[in-house]
């Protein structure tokens, strides 16, 4: 089965440059059927990688483009009156997919982002009266731009929380701005070829929950959670007043979920600390709040996960 993910691998890479642990953190998230936010300026491929991913693993695949005018009956769907058979009939929005790409979500209002709620905790839908189970394996793949703040609107925290990572995508190298620019400007584009499908992905995701978890390493999962909401009481007093407040129960959860899977992407039966250390910022950074003092002073949410990881004894 770790031949089949490397060959997952392979495919996605035939299109997308460089951007490796951006495909090793969506395949994780995938294992776990944990739902990922990506931020990153445009134009870094970011809806093209998971365009790719769909085709690659032969999913169904849905796309809401976010606009502040965006109504959540435009997501999940609504019920229409038939007046030839004097009934409502229902009509299902586009998250009825497997995979869901989220565009630009901070540009709609928080009733329509609060509309994912459901979906993303439950797998379910209720349009009036009536819930729908939505069809396994489902993921939400949200993208959003960090740079402008006209007509956006923050993510809530319980939005945020349910997202399993936030990844942030950087720029490319120079000899792969270089290669991309090559390719499109001869129309070398390459095609994705479906290497996977659902039953296989549940297969997978099966066999995530059987790797093994030392007690130790999941002591040194609790322990990075629990720093983030008493830094004194595990020696970074220093960090106190930058935290207003910590990361949540789910961090913890999916922490253990995402160190497995990142164990099975390399081959292994059984998590090691340096699993955990690897998946840690993608999961923890958008579940704890820096206090105005870190703000004022330029401190970053990942450089205080950067401490926090390097101080902490490993198992």
């Amino acid at each position: 089965m770790v031949e089949e993910l490397q060959h997952l691998k392979t495919e996605i890479s035939k299109v997308i440059v460089g951007h490796s642990s951006l495909i090793d953190s969506l395949l994780i998230a995938l294992l776990c059927e944990g739902h990922v936010l990506i931020e990153g300026v445009p134009g870094l491929a970011k809806t093209t990688t998971i365009n790719t991913l769909a085709k690659a693993l032969g999913l169904q695949f849905g796309r809401v483009q976010f606009t502040p005018d965006l109504l959540p009956s435009d997501i999940i769907g609504t019920q229409i009156y038939n007046p030839k058979s004097g009934e409502f009939i229902t009509k299902k929005g586009p998250i009825f997919t497997n995979l869901l790409l989220a565009d630009e979500i901070n540009r709609s209002p928080a009733k329509v982002q609060s509309a994912l709620l459901e979906a993303m905790q439950e797998y379910q839908v209720t349009i009036a009266e009536e819930s729908f189970k939505l069809e396994r394996p489902f993921f939400v793949l949200a993208t959003q731009n960090p740079l402008e703040s006209v007509g956006t609107y923050a993510l809530p925290e319980a939005q945020l929380d349910r997202f399993m990572m936030k990844l942030v995508v950087g720029y490319n190298t120079k000899e792969e701005e270089m290669l991309i620019a090559r390719r499109i400007s001869k129309g070398e584009g390459e095609s994705v070829s479906k290497v996977m499908d659902a039953p296989m992905l549940l297969a997978l995701q099966q066999r995530v929950k059987a790797i093994h978890v030392d007690e130790q390493v999941e002591a040194y999962m609790a322990d990075i959670v629990f720093a983030t909401r008493e830094p004194k009481a595990y020696g970074f007093a220093e960090l106190e007043s930058f935290i207003r407040f910590g990361a949540s129960p789910r961090a913890t959860i999916d922490l253990h979920k995402a160190s497995r899977a990142h164990a099975l992407l390399c081959g292994r039966e059984y998590v090691t600390p340096v699993d955990v250390a690897t998946v840690c910022k993608e999961v923890i950074r958008h579940r704890f709040i820096l206090s105005y003092e870190a703000e004022a002073q330029g401190v970053q949410i990942d450089d205080v996960i950067d401490k926090i990881i390097e101080a902490l004894p490993l198992p």
